[in-house]
């Protein structure tokens, strides 16, 4: 029996990613993750690639496979991600090139390559990840906001590019999740930024499931283009 959907989503080690994941599992859908190293996770239907979201070959051989194996992939989430919360003088190169890597590089491979696979479906849906960073300017994080920048921008001409073929390509912008990623932030500009929001209050995961959840569903055909930022933020 063939489950409801077969989704993709990079960056499933932890966090954000990890959360969907599960997430989507608990769906009965069929769910295939990539991140450099294995998760800590099983489940009969997940399947794992380990690579760099960046390494084209990598990312080109991951499709092929996937859809070789299911004949379809219905959901694409650029998940995986990279921050820095260096001021722009203190920001070496090696970090500016591994953010942009990541974060704008590895969401243009996956989309090129999953849409190729979902043209033939004549339908699909793509969610991306950008930031309040971004829409606030955030001083402190002017690589991290400009790569994600470079996403949302990404998002709105790639929905254009792919609507006739039935993919909607939109983004989210969460707010500040305990994760990882921002575990190293001083706590007194996780204040300062919950306090530029209409919500005052970090993000939850349900948070951002129930945003990634209304952009997947066959119902939101219609709706493309768009960038949600939680929490009551806007540019």
């Amino acid at each position: 029996m063939q489950r409801e959907k077969v989704v993709l989503i990079t960056g499933t080690r932890k966090g954000i990613g990890r959360e969907l994941a599960l997430f989507y599992l608990g769906k009965g859908y069929t769910v295939v993750g990539c991140s450099r190293k294995e998760v800590d996770f099983f489940d009969d239907h997940y399947s794992h690639f380990c690579l760099d979201v960046c390494d084209e070959k990598s990312v080109i051989s991951m499709v092929r496979q996937v859809a070789k194996k299911y004949g379809r992939i219905d959901v694409l989430i650029n998940n995986a991600g990279m921050a820095s919360m260096n001021h722009v003088l203190l920001t070496p190169y090696s970090t500016i090139k591994k953010i942009f890597d990541t974060n704008v590089y590895g969401t243009m491979l996956f989309t090129r390559e999953v849409a190729k696979v979902m043209m033939k479906s004549k339908k699909g849906r793509i969610v991306n990840f950008t930031t309040v960073a971004t829409a606030l300017r955030l001083e402190g994080e002017s690589v991290y906001a400009a790569s994600k920048a470079a996403v949302l921008n990404f998002t709105e001409v790639t929905a254009r590019e792919l609507a006739p073929y039935g993919i909607t390509v939109n983004a989210v912008g969460p707010t500040p999740v305990m994760t990882d990623l921002i575990k190293a932030v001083p706590k007194n500009k996780i204040n300062d930024l919950i306090d530029r929001q209409a919500i005052k209050r970090l993000g939850v995961f349900d948070d951002i499931k129930n945003v990634v959840d209304f952009f997947v569903q066959d119902s939101s055909d219609f709706v493309t283009a768009q960038t949600i930022f939680l929490g009551g933020v806007n540019n």
